[in-house]
């Protein structure tokens, strides 16, 4: 009698963590993955910045820069059926070099006017960037954390070559999730136009990413809600989050990628970018930014940064 007692007890508290894991995982999926409002990130002190970086992300000139210009909108429509928005901006000068650049997360494709306005005002470039899937003018009701946005941006690449010529030229340059995209993108069968990357704060992987925060934020380990919450964005989203993995592309990766990451980054730490550039397969350089927090390193070291890029560029492109 004791054993069937204690078998009945056991099952019954399996099946409640079951039950709590299960809830878990939904919960997760829609507090990170689901396209909508996230209110966890309100106060978040992982992302607290200083006010003078503060003042340039939200009334900085470049914001007047990018409503002033007149970029051309594009649409497309992707293989399951959602329609994206794209904003192609041509050179006041005839250029066959195109910036195609990639937001954060929660973000859109505009906050990169940030960078946009440099390459286009100071370098006379074509510059590009789109709405990533759940976000801005795009469609969808995920966030696909680069993963799917990575055919998606293979797919902007074809048309910018379909449509400025054989001769075009192109680098990638994200910022955060948007540096991930990129560098998920740079593992694909990319054309021979594309001559570089730019990846500015990126994640090794989505897994790599929640596990760090679920840590960080919930005091919570990664098993077993991160596997549940993988299964559940599986079904709903059509991606896992293991294969979600910067780190496996850029194994693949055949172009010149430059990371930069801040080193007092606590929401994707810096180790990952470390990681990176340790595993990458191609020619790879490393600009840390002391003192920056995620997605600051721009705003911080402007000059650094940009020389740092320019350096880059020469060194294994032809770009000037």
């Amino acid at each position: 009698m004791k054993r069937k007692t204690w078998l009945k007890i056991g099952i019954g508290i399996v099946s409640v963590l079951l039950i709590i894991d299960i809830i878990a995982s939904f919960y997760f999926y829609s507090l990170a993955i689901e396209r909508g409002e996230k209110d966890f990130l309100n106060d978040n002190e992982d992302l607290e910045v200083s006010a003078e970086t503060m003042d340039v992300l939200l009334e900085g000139g470049w914001r007047e820069w990018v409503n002033e210009q007149k970029f051309e909108e594009w649409t497309m429509e992707t293989e399951d059926n959602l329609e994206l928005k794209g904003y192609f901006l041509e050179a006041e000068q005839p250029s066959d070099k195109v910036v195609v650049m990639a937001h954060g997360y929660l973000g859109h494709a505009m906050d990169m006017g940030l960078f946009g306005e440099y390459y286009y005002e100071q370098k006379g470039y074509n510059i590009f960037t789109a709405d990533a899937r759940g976000h801005g003018a795009s469609g969808g009701d995920y966030y696909g954390f680069g993963w799917h946005d990575r055919h998606d941006y293979t797919a902007w690449i074809d048309r910018i070559v379909e449509t400025y010529g054989k001769d075009t030229e192109i680098i990638l340059h994200g910022v955060s999730m948007g540096a991930a995209t990129m560098l998920m993108t740079a593992g694909e069968d990319l054309p021979d136009n594309v001559k570089a990357v730019i990846a500015d704060s990126p994640y090794t992987s989505v897994h790599d990413l929640f596990a760090y925060q679920m840590d960080r934020m919930f005091n919570l380990p990664a098993f077993p809600f991160l596997p549940s919450t993988s299964v559940v964005t599986n079904i709903r989203a059509g991606y896992s989050l293991s294969e979600a993995s910067a780190l496996d592309q850029v194994k693949k990766a055949d172009i010149p990628i430059l990371y930069i990451h801040g080193t007092a980054d606590t929401f994707v730490p810096t180790r990952m970018s470390k990681t990176l550039y340790n595993n990458t397969n191609s020619e790879a350089e490393l600009m840390m930014v002391d003192g920056a927090n995620h997605g600051e390193p721009y705003v911080v070291a402007k000059e650094k940064y940009i020389d740092s890029v320019n350096a880059f560029l020469k060194k294994h492109t032809d770009w000037q």
